[in-house]
């Protein structure tokens, strides 16, 4: 295996238990709606449950969707990963995109719901509440493209 698979697998497993122990510390300290103001008005921790996809997106829908859905998107970011045409920075937003898909997954399996809970205030607008996995899912896509577009230029 090379240098650079073990550091794609070590980030990955990173993702991964960085983003489970948030959720279990946030689900096992906070009550359920419960919120901790970090800077007033603007951000703050808030525990909710998310049974839906993104932004609570199909909320309360079939979670065998859900599973579905997420072995299908792992499976083409791994068989990507894996693919000739995959740069190294692509694979390193998929380790990203996986990490998040995974942790998201593993809710969903374990409870039936995903652990959210960073909630920002935008200028009046209550942003979606988030968790470590959607951070990472959202800049993983943003390498990703990066990537992309990069390729893009090398080839012109």
């Amino acid at each position: 295996m090379s240098s650079m698979k073990r550091k794609h697998i070590v980030a990955f497993i990173l993702i991964l238990v960085l983003d489970q122990l948030t959720k279990i510390a946030i689900s096992s300290n906070l009550q359920l709606f419960e919120s901790i103001d970090v800077i007033s008005g603007f951000f703050s921790i808030t525990y909710v449950r998310n049974t839906g996809a993104a932004w609570s997106i199909m909320e309360g829908g079939s979670m065998v969707i859900f599973y579905l859905i997420t072995i299908v998107a792992l499976v083409i970011m791994i068989s990507y990963y894996r693919s000739a045409e995959c740069d190294d920075l692509g694979r390193w937003g998929l380790v990203m995109m996986m990490g998040g898909t995974l942790g998201n997954f593993l809710d969903r399996l374990r409870l039936q719901y995903v652990v959210d809970f960073f909630a920002f205030n935008i200028f009046g607008y209550d942003f979606p509440v988030f968790n470590v996995a959607d951070i990472f899912l959202c800049l993983g896509v943003g390498v990703l493209v990066l990537s992309f577009i990069l390729e893009g230029v090398k080839k012109t």
